[in-house]
């Protein structure tokens, strides 16, 4: 869809980072992914793109809010600790350098619904992780108490009672419409990753990353956590190179289905 010219990962001093350091490399300031020339870039599609993003999320926010009232309220008598969880994730904006369009990375703050709880040990999901991008059967069984056939932590005990239910529906994620609103996200997309997820990637992995994180995509309506890491990757870099208005439309109407089916869901 895009002509890319592909450049080397390095430095670029002059381009802040928002929201934090990343992972690749402590003092860091940014990182080249890739870079396009600006003529090549597809602009009525980024801007139909925005516009959907802003419209859906501020229409969803409104009808959603009594239902995001009453989650949030339950999440708190199920559990002490704040109704949402704020975590850093990695995502990639554009800067524009010369000639040339560049995608810098740079971290955000995800919202959601808290779903474990409060203070709970990141290392256990940081094992299965890495345990997950390196296909290391052994470890993901260990940790699922089962065999892996769904490559998502399973019994995780740090999760809640009402958690395990919003994790099923999805219902955990809906408080990051805010984050497609604000623009660190949009509705369609590859999901934002973790740094610690980032920090375990090959180089072909980050082709994933190459455009903005969404809430859902093309690998939430095929496969969800039924597929492997590597197929969730190709998944999300055929999203990357065939990318669409009409596209994510069809991700779109799809999403219900995949959440309402439960397949793969956890």
């Amino acid at each position: 869809m895009v002509n890319r010219s592909s450049v080397a990962r390095g430095s670029l001093p002059d381009l802040a980072i928002k929201g934090g350091t990343m992972p690749f490399q402590e003092g860091e300031s940014a990182r080249v992914l890739f870079a396009v020339q600006i003529q090549h870039r597809p602009w009525l599609y980024l801007i139909s793109k925005r516009i959907l993003d802003v419209v859906v999320s501020a229409v969803a926010l409104i009808l959603l809010l009594p239902i995001m009232w009453l989650i949030g309220l339950l999440v708190k008598l199920d559990s002490p600790g704040p109704a949402i969880y704020k975590q850093k994730r990695v995502g990639f904006s554009r800067r524009v350098d010369g000639w040339q369009e560049v995608w810098v990375a740079n971290t955000f703050t995800i919202w959601k619904f808290r779903t474990m709880c409060d203070g709970a040990d990141p290392e256990i999901h940081r094992t299965f992780v890495k345990a997950f991008i390196q296909d290391d059967k052994r470890t993901m069984a260990k940790l699922q108490g089962q065999g892996p056939e769904l490559h998502k932590l399973v019994h995780d005990p740090r999760v809640t009672r009402v958690g395990r239910f919003l994790r099923k529906t999805s219902l955990d994620e809906l408080p990051q419409l805010g984050n497609v609103l604000k623009g660190d996200m949009s509705l369609v997309g590859p999901r934002p990753p973790i740094p610690y997820e980032v920090d375990e990637y090959r180089p072909w992995h980050c082709q994933r990353l190459e455009v903005k994180p969404g809430l859902t995509g093309l690998w939430q309506v095929s496969a969800r956590s039924s597929a492997g890491f590597n197929e969730m990757v190709r998944l999300d870099i055929q999203y990357v190179e065939q990318q669409s208005f009409w596209l994510d439309l069809r991700i779109l109407l799809k999403t219900p289905l995949a959440v309402l089916s439960g397949r793969g869901a956890v």
